[in-house]
């Protein structure tokens, strides 16, 4: 028996922290972000920010295309031996993080960078609205769209987890019987297992690779943000796709046993200055059933934090003295 299952059976006997407190968690974050929306003049850049984004073609393209992948690749067999659903939520898990960052990347180029070199961000400033207001409005209303992404994606691919699951077990004939069915409806093509809780426990194991993925793209939106306040959309792309890569790298050049000088040096200097994206890089121990400790959230989510706030202030600091006649 997989690993998943036996931890799926385990998790069905008792609720485990992680996923209590990843509740608390949205329970703070979700209201919080209301009222930064309705109760503060960055939250009315915000939302209109959040409503552009969603209309672009390029929000559509990757929700698209994610919810493609993700639905494919239940039916792809892996060639796993038996390991197809740890497979299947590893490529799915990288398949929103890629969507989302892209989704952020872009968005924040057209709609920082080519508001200032238009003039249309001085329409904006000739209201009662300062410079730092207007640089955290649109980083809120960026996430805020990457957000939207990720839970749509997130929702199909939670049932989809959960169906991809019990086919797997058929398979290979380790099909435990499920409570109830659906009703074949002339719209659903196949039975879904309902009310299995050793599926449900399977597929409810992604919600700490999303949450952590949220996290990166917050990170990576926050820098894309930052630099848009300067450079146009191409360099902004370069210089975002150049920290993405060196972010997963850095701290893995920094643990090995590299004896160059110079690549030992540059490793730490790039993993100090850097955003160490690795550290939200947890689909490998989410896809192979390893349990992601609730504190080990809560350090993310703080560093998360903490980096984002440096690089607004980089933002802001950018844009501050910037020209826009």
């Amino acid at each position: 028996m997989g690993a998943l299952t036996l931890l799926a059976q385990t998790q069905a006997d008792a609720i485990q922290m992680p996923y209590r407190a990843l509740m608390v968690g949205y329970a703070i974050f979700i209201p919080a972000l209301l009222l930064l929306n309705y109760m503060t003049k960055s939250g009315v850049i915000a939302r209109a920010t959040t409503k552009e984004a969603i209309r672009q073609p390029v929000f559509l393209l990757m929700t698209a295309l994610g919810l493609t992948v993700i639905t494919i690749n239940v039916w792809v067999p892996f060639f796993s031996l038996g390991d197809d659903t740890k497979m299947y939520i590893d490529c799915g898990l990288a398949t929103v993080l890629i969507c989302s960052l892209l989704h952020c990347v872009w968005t924040a180029s057209v709609s920082v960078a080519d508001e200032i070199e238009g003039k249309t961000a001085m329409t904006l400033l000739s209201k009662p609205i300062n410079r730092r207001q207007f640089v955290f409005g649109k980083y809120i209303g960026i996430f805020q769209s990457a957000l939207i992404m990720i839970a749509i994606l997130g929702v199909v691919f939670f049932f989809l987890t959960y169906y991809k699951f019990h086919y797997d077990q058929k398979e290979s004939a380790q099909e435990q019987t499920p409570l109830v069915y659906f009703r074949a409806v002339s719209w659903l093509p196949f039975q879904m297992p309902f009310m299995n809780r050793v599926y449900f426990e399977v597929a409810r194991s992604i919600l700490p690779g999303l949450t952590l993925i949220g996290m990166e793209v917050a990170v990576m939106t926050a820098v894309s943000v930052a630099i848009s306040t300067r450079v146009p959309m191409m360099v902004n792309m370069i210089v975002c796709f150049a920290v993405f890569v060196i972010g997963n790298l850095s701290s893995v050049l920094v643990q090995s046993n590299v004896q160059n000088v110079f690549v030992r040096f540059f490793a730490r200097l790039f993993a100090t200055i850097l955003p160490g994206l690795d550290h939200f890089n947890m689909s490998a121990a989410v896809s192979t059933g390893k349990i992601i400790p609730p504190e080990y959230i809560g350090l993310a989510g703080l560093y998360c934090l903490a980096y984002v706030a440096a690089m607004l202030m980089v933002g802001m600091w950018l844009f501050e003295d910037r020209d826009l006649a």
